[in-house]
């Protein structure tokens, strides 16, 4: 994989013309700054970025997914109900 920097984009922009894949570096801070990649692998990457999202959401949704089984007159219960349990079992 080739290595250019930011300051080498900014001075040479038609050097980017030339490569598939680019690592772009800080050269200052010494960090990878990203990546350049040819548009032919456009939707290779916009195919992991659904996965992704897609992967998020059922994270969420599986969180909430619980919440519509509770009672909802517990609810403001559980709210203190670690307290409750420490209270309990500390106080004796």
């Amino acid at each position: 994989m080739n290595q250019i920097s930011i300051s080498d984009i900014q001075r040479h922009l038609h050097k980017l013309n030339d490569f598939e894949i680019l690592e772009i570096i800080d050269k200052k801070r010494d960090k990878i700054k990203g990546y350049f990649l040819n548009s032919k692998y456009a939707f290779f990457v916009q195919e992991l970025v659904k996965k992704e999202e897609g992967r998020k959401n059922q994270r969420r949704s599986l969180a909430g997914s619980l919440r519509k089984y509770a009672d909802p007159k517990k609810i403001a219960e559980e709210d203190s109900a670690w307290r409750k349990n420490i209270e309990e079992r500390y106080s004796r």
